[in-house]
Protein backbone atom coordinates (compact mmCIF):
# COMPACT_ATOMS: atom_id res chain seq x y z
CA UNK A 1 0.00 0.00 0.00
CA UNK A 2 2.83 2.66 0.96
CA UNK A 3 5.14 1.33 -2.16
CA UNK A 4 7.25 4.81 -2.78
CA UNK A 5 6.38 6.58 -0.03
CA UNK A 6 9.20 7.58 2.67
CA UNK A 7 8.19 7.43 6.29
CA UNK A 8 10.40 9.36 8.45
CA UNK A 9 9.52 8.06 12.71
CA UNK A 10 11.48 10.07 14.65
CA UNK A 11 12.49 8.10 18.57
CA UNK A 12 12.31 5.07 16.53
CA UNK A 13 15.32 2.67 17.72
CA UNK A 14 13.50 1.03 20.39
CA UNK A 15 9.28 0.78 21.88
CA UNK A 16 6.35 2.56 20.19
CA UNK A 17 8.66 3.75 17.27
CA UNK A 18 10.61 0.81 16.08
CA UNK A 19 6.96 -1.11 16.10
CA UNK A 20 5.51 1.86 14.08
CA UNK A 21 8.63 1.91 11.61
CA UNK A 22 8.21 -1.92 11.17
CA UNK A 23 4.73 -1.51 10.54
CA UNK A 24 4.95 1.09 7.79
CA UNK A 25 7.81 -0.67 6.23
CA UNK A 26 5.78 -4.01 5.49
CA UNK A 27 3.78 -1.77 3.61
CA UNK A 28 6.06 -0.85 1.71
CA UNK A 29 7.62 2.58 2.64
CA UNK A 30 11.08 3.48 2.85
CA UNK A 31 12.10 4.48 6.25
CA UNK A 32 14.34 6.91 8.09
CA UNK A 33 15.10 5.89 11.95
CA UNK A 34 15.90 8.33 13.96
CA UNK A 35 17.12 7.84 18.02
CA UNK A 36 20.11 6.92 20.45
CA UNK A 37 21.10 3.77 21.72
CA UNK A 38 21.84 1.24 19.27
CA UNK A 39 21.03 1.65 15.56
CA UNK A 40 22.06 -1.06 13.88
CA UNK A 41 20.20 -4.29 15.41
CA UNK A 42 16.46 -2.06 14.54
CA UNK A 43 18.20 -0.89 11.35
CA UNK A 44 18.37 -4.38 10.44
CA UNK A 45 15.41 -5.45 11.67
CA UNK A 46 13.70 -2.38 9.49
CA UNK A 47 15.72 -3.35 6.08
CA UNK A 48 14.80 -7.13 6.58
CA UNK A 49 11.40 -6.06 5.46
CA UNK A 50 12.52 -5.68 1.88
CA UNK A 51 12.88 -1.82 2.12
CA UNK A 52 15.44 0.96 2.04
CA UNK A 53 16.52 2.35 5.54
CA UNK A 54 18.36 4.98 6.50
CA UNK A 55 19.57 7.14 10.40
CA UNK A 56 20.02 10.32 11.42
CA UNK A 57 20.82 10.66 14.99
CA UNK A 58 18.86 14.44 15.18
CA UNK A 59 19.09 15.43 18.71
CA UNK A 60 14.74 16.05 19.22
CA UNK A 61 15.61 19.25 21.72
CA UNK A 62 18.11 21.27 18.89
CA UNK A 63 15.81 22.91 15.74
CA UNK A 64 19.03 22.92 13.65
CA UNK A 65 19.37 19.21 13.99
CA UNK A 66 15.77 18.41 13.05
CA UNK A 67 16.16 20.60 9.97
CA UNK A 68 19.41 18.79 9.08
CA UNK A 69 17.66 15.63 9.63
CA UNK A 70 14.63 16.90 7.17
CA UNK A 71 17.29 17.88 4.37
CA UNK A 72 18.97 14.37 5.06
CA UNK A 73 15.52 12.64 4.36
CA UNK A 74 14.84 14.75 1.32
CA UNK A 75 18.24 13.73 -0.14
CA UNK A 76 17.99 10.32 0.65
CA UNK A 77 14.77 9.61 -0.56
CA UNK A 78 13.03 13.00 -1.99
CA UNK A 79 10.67 13.77 0.46
CA UNK A 80 8.79 12.59 4.27
CA UNK A 81 5.71 11.50 2.61
CA UNK A 82 4.73 10.23 6.51
CA UNK A 83 5.68 12.08 9.51
CA UNK A 84 5.52 10.55 12.51
CA UNK A 85 6.55 12.34 15.54
CA UNK A 86 7.32 10.00 18.13
CA UNK A 87 10.71 11.53 20.45
CA UNK A 88 9.62 11.66 23.85
CA UNK A 89 10.82 12.24 27.50
CA UNK A 90 9.59 11.92 30.36
CA UNK A 91 10.61 13.06 34.06
CA UNK A 92 8.28 13.21 37.56
CA UNK A 93 7.99 15.40 40.17
CA UNK A 94 5.21 17.41 41.76
CA UNK A 95 4.79 21.18 40.23
CA UNK A 96 6.73 23.02 43.35
CA UNK A 97 9.51 20.73 42.94
CA UNK A 98 9.95 20.57 39.35
CA UNK A 99 13.40 21.37 37.93
CA UNK A 100 12.77 24.08 34.74
CA UNK A 101 15.62 22.61 33.04
CA UNK A 102 13.58 19.44 32.95
CA UNK A 103 10.53 21.32 32.18
CA UNK A 104 12.33 22.61 29.28
CA UNK A 105 13.65 19.32 28.31
CA UNK A 106 10.16 17.67 27.86
CA UNK A 107 8.92 20.64 26.18
CA UNK A 108 11.22 20.67 23.62
CA UNK A 109 11.32 16.99 22.75
CA UNK A 110 7.50 16.18 23.47
CA UNK A 111 6.11 19.06 21.64
CA UNK A 112 8.10 21.76 20.10
CA UNK A 113 10.02 18.93 17.41
CA UNK A 114 6.86 18.08 16.65
CA UNK A 115 5.93 21.83 15.27
CA UNK A 116 9.77 22.02 13.99
CA UNK A 117 9.14 18.72 12.09
CA UNK A 118 5.58 19.65 10.60
CA UNK A 119 6.45 22.88 9.51
CA UNK A 120 9.31 21.61 7.98
CA UNK A 121 7.64 18.28 6.22
CA UNK A 122 4.64 20.51 4.98
CA UNK A 123 5.96 22.21 1.92
CA UNK A 124 6.82 18.72 -0.16
CA UNK A 125 3.31 17.29 1.20
CA UNK A 126 1.42 19.98 0.04
CA UNK A 127 3.77 20.17 -3.43
CA UNK A 128 2.26 16.22 -3.74
CA UNK A 129 -0.91 17.58 -2.58
CA UNK A 130 -0.40 13.95 -0.60
CA UNK A 131 0.79 13.83 3.05
CA UNK A 132 0.51 11.91 6.77
CA UNK A 133 1.61 13.30 9.68
CA UNK A 134 0.86 11.22 13.02
CA UNK A 135 1.56 12.14 15.76
CA UNK A 136 2.32 10.15 19.12
CA UNK A 137 0.72 12.06 22.03
CA UNK A 138 -0.54 9.82 25.01
CA UNK A 139 -3.65 9.25 27.12
CA UNK A 140 -2.10 12.03 28.98
CA UNK A 141 -2.82 14.57 26.19
CA UNK A 142 -6.57 13.68 26.83
CA UNK A 143 -6.22 13.50 30.78
CA UNK A 144 -4.30 14.41 33.63
CA UNK A 145 -1.73 11.95 36.18
CA UNK A 146 -0.14 13.88 39.19
CA UNK A 147 3.25 14.80 39.03
CA UNK A 148 3.48 14.81 35.06
CA UNK A 149 2.94 18.58 34.93
CA UNK A 150 5.35 19.20 31.47
CA UNK A 151 4.31 15.51 30.16
CA UNK A 152 0.78 16.15 30.44
CA UNK A 153 1.31 19.72 29.39
CA UNK A 154 3.08 18.41 26.10
CA UNK A 155 0.90 15.89 25.17
CA UNK A 156 -2.17 18.30 25.46
CA UNK A 157 -0.24 20.76 23.63
CA UNK A 158 0.84 17.99 20.58
CA UNK A 159 -3.13 17.11 20.60
CA UNK A 160 -4.00 20.95 19.85
CA UNK A 161 -1.01 21.41 16.91
CA UNK A 162 -2.52 18.56 15.58
CA UNK A 163 -5.83 19.68 15.35
CA UNK A 164 -5.05 22.92 14.05
CA UNK A 165 -2.48 21.21 11.63
CA UNK A 166 -5.45 19.12 9.98
CA UNK A 167 -7.94 21.84 9.82
CA UNK A 168 -4.88 24.16 8.21
CA UNK A 169 -4.66 21.27 5.36
CA UNK A 170 -8.62 20.07 5.77
CA UNK A 171 -9.05 20.62 1.81
CA UNK A 172 -6.32 18.85 0.71
CA UNK A 173 -4.78 15.39 0.44
CA UNK A 174 -2.59 15.81 3.98
CA UNK A 175 -3.88 14.40 7.26
CA UNK A 176 -2.90 15.17 10.90
CA UNK A 177 -3.99 12.53 13.77
CA UNK A 178 -2.52 11.29 17.03
CA UNK A 179 -2.57 8.22 18.30
CA UNK A 180 -2.97 8.58 22.42
CA UNK A 181 -2.33 5.36 24.09
CA UNK A 182 -1.98 3.83 27.47
CA UNK A 183 0.50 1.70 29.12
CA UNK A 184 2.56 0.10 26.41
CA UNK A 185 5.15 -2.36 27.30
CA UNK A 186 8.02 -0.96 26.30
CA UNK A 187 11.27 -1.46 27.57
CA UNK A 188 11.18 1.37 29.88
CA UNK A 189 7.72 0.54 31.03
CA UNK A 190 9.32 -2.98 31.99
CA UNK A 191 11.95 -1.50 33.95
CA UNK A 192 8.72 0.15 36.28
CA UNK A 193 7.17 -3.04 36.53
CA UNK A 194 11.00 -5.06 37.46
CA UNK A 195 10.99 -2.17 39.90
CA UNK A 196 7.56 -2.30 41.49
CA UNK A 197 8.27 -6.25 41.71
CA UNK A 198 11.65 -5.65 43.36
CA UNK A 199 10.18 -3.00 45.75
CA UNK A 200 6.83 -5.12 47.27
CA UNK A 201 8.49 -8.61 47.22
CA UNK A 202 5.53 -9.40 43.77
CA UNK A 203 5.87 -11.95 40.96
CA UNK A 204 6.10 -9.83 37.50
CA UNK A 205 2.52 -10.75 37.00
CA UNK A 206 1.37 -9.00 40.42
CA UNK A 207 3.35 -6.30 39.47
CA UNK A 208 1.59 -5.74 36.45
CA UNK A 209 -1.81 -6.12 37.19
CA UNK A 210 -0.66 -3.75 39.96
CA UNK A 211 0.42 -0.85 37.48
CA UNK A 212 -2.64 -1.66 35.15
CA UNK A 213 -5.14 -1.58 37.68
CA UNK A 214 -4.06 1.96 38.88
CA UNK A 215 -5.56 3.53 34.96
CA UNK A 216 -6.26 1.02 32.86
CA UNK A 217 -9.57 -1.22 33.11
CA UNK A 218 -8.46 -4.21 30.65
CA UNK A 219 -5.98 -4.67 33.04
CA UNK A 220 -3.71 -5.10 29.26
CA UNK A 221 -0.87 -3.34 27.61
CA UNK A 222 -1.32 -1.97 24.12
CA UNK A 223 1.51 -3.29 22.15
CA UNK A 224 3.56 -1.19 19.60
CA UNK A 225 2.57 -3.59 17.03
CA UNK A 226 -1.19 -2.25 17.92
CA UNK A 227 0.12 1.20 17.65
CA UNK A 228 1.68 0.76 14.28
CA UNK A 229 -1.17 -1.13 12.67
CA UNK A 230 -3.32 2.08 14.04
CA UNK A 231 -0.54 4.03 12.20
CA UNK A 232 -1.05 2.03 8.95
CA UNK A 233 -4.72 2.88 8.83
CA UNK A 234 -4.02 6.52 8.97
CA UNK A 235 -2.06 5.75 5.78
CA UNK A 236 -4.48 3.79 4.26
CA UNK A 237 -7.36 5.59 1.59
CA UNK A 238 -9.82 4.67 4.24
CA UNK A 239 -8.63 7.09 6.00
CA UNK A 240 -8.85 10.39 3.76
CA UNK A 241 -11.13 11.81 5.49
CA UNK A 242 -9.97 10.89 9.30
CA UNK A 243 -8.42 14.52 10.67
CA UNK A 244 -7.56 16.00 13.07
CA UNK A 245 -8.55 13.20 15.77
CA UNK A 246 -7.01 11.91 18.82
CA UNK A 247 -7.22 8.60 19.04
CA UNK A 248 -6.78 6.78 22.44
CA UNK A 249 -5.42 3.86 22.58
CA UNK A 250 -5.80 2.72 26.12
CA UNK A 251 -8.30 -0.31 27.24
CA UNK A 252 -10.52 2.36 28.69
CA UNK A 253 -8.38 5.03 30.53
CA UNK A 254 -10.08 7.90 28.98
CA UNK A 255 -13.64 6.36 29.11
CA UNK A 256 -13.65 6.51 33.24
Amino acid sequence: MLKGKTALVTGSTSGIGLGIAKALAGQGANIVLNGFGDVQGPKAEVEALGVKVAYHGADMSKPSEIEDMMKFAAAQFGRVDILVNNAGIQHVAPVEDFPPEKWDAVIAINLSSAFHATRLALPAMKAANWGRIINLASVHGLVASAQKSAYVAAKHGLVGLTKVTALENATTGITCNAICPGWVLTPLVQKQVDAKAAANGWSNEEATKQLLGEKEPSLQFTTPEELGQLAVFFCSPAANNVRGVAWNMDGGWAAQ
